[in-house]
C-alpha cells in the first residue's frame, strides 16, 4: 500500500521549489536593477503575475476571489511590497551571499513575533534559535569592525517584513487558497509599484524584458510553493527549510558576478542554518506541532 509522505517531509518538497524560484528572482532582480527603479521592477513583476493568476483565475471561476479576510489580505500585501522593495533594492548593491545571508534573520523575526500573529508557543528551544540567529547576524554585519552598508540595512528590514507576511499567510490558508492569495498579492501591489514608479519612468530595454518575464513568473512559483508549505507546517518550520539556498547562490555569485565568497559572511550563514536545524529538529520531534492547519476547501 502506498503512504503519503508526513507534512513535513511535504512541505519540504515545495520549499525547495521556492527556493530555486527565490534564486530564479534574485538572479533576475540583479540584472533588471541596472537600467530600471525598484519600484518598476516591482511593477512588472505585478503584471506579470496578475496576467499569469488572472488567466487561471478565469478558467477557475472569478467567484472563488471572495475572502473572508479582505483587510487581512491588504495588510499583508502592504507589508510584503515594503519587503519586496527592500530586498530588490539591496541586490543590486551588496553580494548576493550577503544578501540571503541576511534574509536568513527570517526566523528570528518569526520566533518573536509568531506568539503575538499566530499564537504559536515561545519554547525554550525556539528562545535559542533567537540567539542563535542574533549572534549569526552580527558576524554576518560585523558592526563596528566594517562599514554597514545601506543596502545591508535594507535587506535586514525586508526581512523583518516578510516574517510579518509570511505569518499572515499562514493565517489566510485557515481560510483561502493559495491561489486568491497570490491574486491579492499582484492586484494590490500593482497599483502600489504603479504610482511609486511614475516619478521616474523608463520603458525596459529588448535585453530586459526576459527578464521581467522571469522575475515574474519565479515570483509567483516561490509564493505558490511557499503558501503550499505552510498549509503543511509552522511557520518556524518552514521559513528556515530553504537555506540550503546559501551555497548554491554563492556558487551563482562567484562565477557570473565575480563576486568573492565572504568567510564571515559564510560564518555567520552557517550560525544561522544550525539555529535552524536545531529548530526544525526540536518541531519534527513534535508532529503536533507541523500539523496545524488543514488544506483550504477546494484545494
Amino acid at each position: 500500500m502506498r503512504t503519503t509522505p508526513a507534512p513535513t517531509i511535504r512541505a519540504a518538497f515545495w520549499m525547495a521549489g521556492a527556493m530555486a524560484s527565490f534564486m530564479a528572482m534574485a538572479i533576475s532582480g540583479r540584472e533588471l536593477g541596472h537600467e530600471l527603479s525598484t519600484f518598476q521592477v516591482l511593477f512588472f513583476r505585478s503584471i506579470v503575475g496578475l496576467v499569469v493568476v488572472g488567466s487561471l483565475m478565469h478558467r477557475l471561476g472569478w467567484h472563488r476571489l471572495r475572502t473572508p479576510a479582505p483587510g487581512t489580505q491588504l495588510l499583508r500585501n502592504v507589508i510584503h511590497f515594503a519587503g519586496q522593495y527592500g530586498w530588490f533594492y539591496g541586490i543590486v548593491l551588496i553580494p548576493l551571499t550577503q544578501v540571503f545571508a541576511l534574509e536568513f534573520t527570517m526566523p528570528i523575526w518569526t520566533a518573536l513575533l509568531a506568539p503575538f500573529i499566530l499564537g504559536e508557543r515561545m519554547t525554550p528551544t525556539r528562545a535559542l534559535v533567537v540567539a542563535i540567529g542574533f549572534t549569526g547576524t552580527l558576524v554576518v554585519l560585523r558592526p563596528g569592525f566594517e562599514v554597514v552598508h545601506a543596502g545591508a540595512i535594507a535587506v535586514l528590514a525586508s526581512a523583518l517584513a516578510y516574517a510579518i507576511a509570511h505569518m499572515l499567510t499562514k493565517r489566510l490558508t485557515a481560510t483561502d487558497p493559495p491561489i486568491v492569495i497570490l491574486f491579492y498579492m499582484t492586484a494590490i501591489q500593482l497599483p502600489l509599484g504603479l504610482v511609486l514608479a511614475l516619478p521616474d519612468w523608463s520603458w525596459p530595454t529588448a535585453h530586459a524584458w526576459p527578464w521581467v518575464v522571469l522575475v515574474g513568473v519565479a515570483a509567483l512559483l516561490a509564493h505558490y510553493c511557499m503558501t503550499r508549505a505552510f498549509q503543511l507546517a509552522d511557520a518556524t518550520v518552514v521559513v528556515p527549510m530553504d537555506f540550503l539556498r546559501l551555497p548554491l547562490i554563492a556558487v551563482v555569485g562567484y562565477f557570473f558576478y565575480g563576486e568573492k565568497l565572504d568567510g564571515w559572511v559564510l560564518l555567520g550563514a552557517a550560525i544561522l542554518c544550525a539555529g535552524a536545524w536545531l529548530n526544525i529538529r526540536s518541531a519534527t520531534s513534535r508532529p503536533s506541532l507541523a500539523v496545524r492547519t488543514a488544506a483550504p476547501a477546494g484545494e
